[in-house]
């Protein structure tokens, strides 16, 4: 029996981590918890990555859980995460989380529990038709940014304000987000280990490879099925720029750039991320990308 509660496998986009976590709870007879804020919304599969013909008889969870235009937030997953966490310990098996979405990863980890915060309209209404800018202002005057995850789009932002301004009207409420009084899973965190330069080559085939399967397609399927293009372009990274060719805002040459480039900043921030838990006290067992997915489950099971 292993000493872990629980297995996570992180790493940035395009270094393989369905693949070897699939080919880990294969050989653990475990069960796959997605820890990829984005792969929960249905019909959002090419551009999120999902790769759902890997895992073949493994048993996944927290994909495919939500209609594509809702907003999903760390609060749901905290939640949909716990409920799958406990359903799964309760029967004896191992959880293996794979995601590259740092933020829900190291929240979920760390056991921190958050309770719901209410939308605020009249707060809402203050804020509509501020910048990107003034709103990350706004933001870091109430609370350190530890990342760009709350800042990524107006939206986002706004929802991080009325999250912090809720949490300072009602302390007893911000003490149950309170890191310090969470309970941490034993887990063993392993990210892939990729040299910059296969990472920006993976990332250029794999973003060719996905527009030749029907990205673009994809996304007018989704407009086409009634929604609306500022709730795809909130989704960020293949969403905006491929809706922004759809609608005709930017050439097809154009997005394509813009998209590569994105990408490759996005995985820039995700090991970032990586980095910064390790200061945070976090033991990361680093492997490499291009291990076979079978020696890599080997090197997992010997950590173990």
């Amino acid at each position: 029996m292993s000493q872990y509660d629980t297995i996570a496998i992180m790493g940035p986009t395009a270094s393989g981590k369905t693949s070897k976590a699939v080919a880990l709870a294969r050989h653990l007879h475990g069960e796959i918890i997605s820890g990829d804020s984005r792969q929960v919304y249905r019909g959002m599969d090419l551009g999120t990555g999902k790769d759902l013909e890997e895992y073949g008889e493994v048993s996944y969870h927290l994909i495919d859980i939500v209609p594509a235009g809702s907003k999903y937030d760390l609060y749901q997953y905290v939640r949909d995460f716990n409920k799958c966490y406990d359903d799964i310990r309760s029967r004896g098996v191992m959880p293996v989380i794979c995601g590259g979405t740092g933020l829900y990863v190291e929240t979920v980890i760390s056991g921190v529990r958050l309770p719901e915060v209410p939308e605020n309209p009249q707060l809402r209404n203050t804020l509509k038709g501020k910048t990107l800018e003034e709103l990350t202002e706004i933001l870091s005057a109430i609370k350190t940014l530890h990342n760009t995850t709350d800042v990524d789009t107006c939206q986002r932002a706004i929802r991080a304000i009325e999250i912090q301004s809720y949490y300072r009207e009602h302390p007893e409420v911000a003490k149950v987000a309170d890191r310090t009084s969470a309970k941490p899973l034993n887990a063993l965190i392993v990210a892939l280990d990729i040299p910059r330069d296969d990472r920006r080559q993976r990332i250029t085939s794999r973003l060719q490879a996905r527009l030749d399967s029907g990205m673009v397609e994809e996304v007018r399927g989704l407009i086409d099925s009634g929604i609306a293009p500022e709730d795809l372009i909130y989704y960020g990274l293949e969403y905006k720029f491929v809706t922004q060719y759809v609608l005709g805002i930017i050439s097809f040459e154009e997005m394509k750039c813009k998209l590569e480039i994105a990408i490759h900043q996005f995985a820039k921030r995700q090991m970032t991320w990586l980095r910064g838990m390790e200061r945070r006290g976090f033991h990361i067992n680093w492997l490499p990308y291009d291990l076979s997915d079978n020696d890599f489950a080997g090197a997992v099971s010997d950590l173990m």
